[in-house]
């Protein structure tokens, strides 16, 4: 996407005099002025990581579905979504503007709008905070307090712990896959209020889940992440000895983990047969992963991440109690 200008020159742009104050706009000015005005909303857009907050809908919405038990309950899906898509496009919006400059420092990220310049910082400050307090808004007057708070423990975590020690500790992995398991949570609290064994489980299998997924990821981009000065493990782990090890305990603890809903009455045997063999796949994909250390390979057991938890959470809502 080719670079345009800041928020400041749109009043330029969408100044065109009218048929009372002057002439019309040519057809080249009209053509000229589209692009501009659909690029800087498809750049606001981008800001929010969409992809990212797609997974994060639907977690939300499998957790909300495993917890729905009547109909009056799924008056308060809507604005659980909303609430929580919002809350989490603040986050990753206002993640972007803190790692701005360490974004210019990567191939991957060079080109996002803050890095480039397309986006102000102060607009997406603006932008960022009006998110998170709409989204909370949504959640404590619609929902329940008890889900605001999740999503509010979700939103400032994300800032102000887990991108921070990105560029301090290689724990930043597990510690931002806290908050990146909530929102299954935030789906039962909404129908529940209140977190309970079940809301547990689902936090469990996505925290489990998150490691060897961005394990992976890490490997893929290392030099990404180092040139960034993000301590990802790869990163101070060149020959991959310890990001092997941690990718085959994840997948193996997986394993158990994804057994939860099953033991706590929320599924069946159908789930429980299906998590097992995803598991296992799983795991082979771990396994020789951490055997070749190869970027290749990284990518293989990414991809094959992707693929487990839609299965996994498709199998969880087909055979629930």
């Amino acid at each position: 996407m080719k670079p345009v200008g800041e928020i400041s020159d749109l009043p330029d742009v969408m100044a065109i005099p009218s048929a009372v104050g002057g002439a019309h706009p040519s057809q080249d000015e009209t053509a000229d002025s589209r692009p501009l005005l659909g690029t800087h909303l498809n750049d606001l857009y981008e800001l929010t990581k969409p992809r990212m907050n797609f997974l994060v809908v639907i977690t939300t919405m499998v957790g909300f579905y495993m917890a729905a038990r009547g109909t009056a309950e799924w008056r308060t899906l809507l604005p659980t979504l909303l609430g929580t898509a919002l809350t989490a496009a603040s986050a990753a919006v206002l993640n972007q503007v803190i790692e701005r400059e360490h974004d210019k420092l990567m191939p991957r990220t060079h080109n996002r709008p803050m890095p480039t310049g397309r986006i102000s910082v102060s607009e997406a400050m603006v932008y960022g905070i009006s998110l998170g307090i709409a989204g909370l808004t949504l959640l404590v007057t619609l929902v329940n307090p008890l889900t605001a708070i999740i999503g509010a423990f979700t939103l400032l975590s994300y800032i102000f712990v887990y991108t921070p020690l990105k560029r301090l500790t290689t724990l930043n992995t597990v510690i931002g896959a806290l908050p990146g398991a909530l929102p299954p949570v935030m789906g039962w609290t909404a129908v529940t209020g209140k977190i309970s064994p079940e809301a547990i489980a689902l936090f469990s299998i996505l925290f489990f889940w998150q490691m060897p997924h961005f394990l992976a990821i890490a490997i893929m981009y290392r030099r990404d992440y180092e040139a960034g000065g993000f301590k990802m493990l790869p990163v101070v782990d060149p020959d991959l000895v310890m990001t092997s090890r941690q990718i085959v305990l994840y997948s193996v603890a997986l394993i158990p983990i994804s057994f939860g809903p099953a033991l706590v009455k929320m599924s069946g045997s159908f789930y429980f047969a299906t998590a097992l063999v995803l598991g296992l796949v799983f795991l082979a994909f771990g396994i020789n992963c951490a055997r070749t250390r190869t970027r290749g390979d990284a990518r293989k057991l990414f991809f094959v991440s992707i693929i487990y938890l839609p299965v996994l959470l498709v199998a969880l809502m087909t055979n629930k109690l």
